[in-house]
């Protein structure tokens, strides 16, 4: 009780107004919009300006020491130098992303659940790289989440989000070129019992190419709203042609639902504004809705884990939005200027020995990778992505 007390204490601290003047964040914007964050998460910048407190903490594989990674300054980047000085000589997983919206809504390493259990201990998901997904944002540098299949985090008690046919919004920046087909890559509101209970029982955004439900056009990947027993890109239940593929380096998704209505929007996050793919009534069988509140990161309601994906922000959102602030929302994530450039640090670079080999897990290759390239027996050094290759 001690711990967490002070952690919200810590919460609330990196919550209070700041005196230098900061442009709004995200979540300043949403809340000037009237439909204020219930959960803010992200690994790369504070999504409030004023917001100090912590955006993710890391857990190193060493001596099972953990951090807390902070912005560089109330409303700004992830101060990625204090991870990289923490995990140098080592590998280090991201075992929380903090809310910042100041409702407790931290996600953690995902329980077993109805469609699997986990490959993790006592059939938990794994927890992801520390290092998997390097970028830079306006030149400085920071890390995504980086979800290979059998990874996902969760929270199936958090406060404040939508239960029911109460209105929200959700949005995420993705990577838009790392995705699969398989189930599923999501993030938002499902189930508080990791089972599939029913239809309409989740609304979170999907990202990703798998077509065993709802297809938008082409070949994807997609945008979709994972609304259990389906994805779907519409009303129809199989496709919506107007749900474009879109596989920009850095996207903005949007799911958004209230009673009886519902919208897709996404965009590029590196440059220019929104498409609305989808505005209008639920689905067949789907009115009303039967949202339960839980937030999933990574994986399907049910914790189906056999997607992949990219995380770099995300909040939820207590009322539906107006596109007008959703406009908004978009243009400050413009101006956080992703980029795939990582040549600043915000502080010092480590180099890492190259002599041991890397156990179960730990990072073993990739561009600008120093450290070991060997891997413990029986695993193999197996590439992830350019930027990051694993121990599996």
């Amino acid at each position: 009780m001690s711990s967490r007390s002070n952690l919200q204490r810590t919460l609330a601290l990196g919550l209070a107004v700041s005196s230098s003047l900061v442009a709004a964040g995200p979540c300043d914007i949403y809340a000037s919009g009237g439909t204020p964050c219930v959960a803010a998460h992200s690994t790369t910048r504070a999504l409030y300006s004023a917001y100090s407190g912590p955006l993710y903490q890391v857990k190193r594989s060493s001596d099972s020491a953990t951090t807390t990674i902070a912005p560089l300054s109330a409303g700004g980047v992830a101060n990625a130098a204090t991870q990289d000085s923490f995990c140098a000589s080592t590998t280090c997983l991201i075992t929380i992303i903090y809310d910042q919206s100041g409702h407790g809504n931290h996600l953690t390493d995902a329980p077993p659940g109805g469609a699997t259990r986990g490959p993790g201990p006592n059939g938990y998901d794994n927890l992801a790289s520390a290092t998997g997904a390097p970028i830079s944002l306006n030149g400085q540098k920071a890390y995504g989440v980086f979800v290979a299949p059998g990874t996902g985090y969760r929270n199936n008690a958090a406060t404040g989000t939508a239960t029911g046919d109460e209105p929200e919004g959700i949005y995420a920046v993705f990577d838009g070129t790392h995705y699969n087909g398989g189930c599923c890559f999501d993030y938002g509101n499902a189930e508080v019992s990791s089972d599939d209970t029913g239809a309409g029982h989740m609304e979170a955004i999907y990202f990703g190419n798998c077509n065993v439900w709802g297809t938008g056009a082409g070949s994807g990947p997609w945008i979709m709203a994972d609304l259990e027993n389906g994805l779907f890109s519409g009303q129809n239940a199989k496709n919506n042609p107007a749900d474009l593929s879109i596989s920009y380096r850095f996207i903005t998704a949007i799911v958004k639902g209230e009673a009886n209505q519902w919208a897709i929007r996404g965009g590029n996050a590196a440059s220019g504004s929104l498409s609305t793919f989808y505005s209008g009534v639920r689905p067949a069988g789907y009115n009303p809705m039967h949202k339960e509140g839980a937030i999933i990161l990574g994986t399907g309601g049910d914790n189906s884990d056999g997607a992949q994906g990219t995380f770099y922000e995300g909040v939820m959102t207590s009322g539906y939005p107006s596109d007008a602030t959703e406009n908004a929302v978009q243009a400050n994530i413009v101006a956080a200027g992703y980029s795939t450039s990582t040549s600043s640090t915000g502080g010092a670079t480590t180099t890492q020995p190259t002599g041991a080999g890397q156990t179960h897990w730990g990072q073993c290759g990739g561009i600008g990778w120093t450290g070991p390239t060997a891997c413990d027996s029986p695993y193999t050094c197996q590439a992830q992505n350019s930027y990051y290759s694993q121990c599996l």
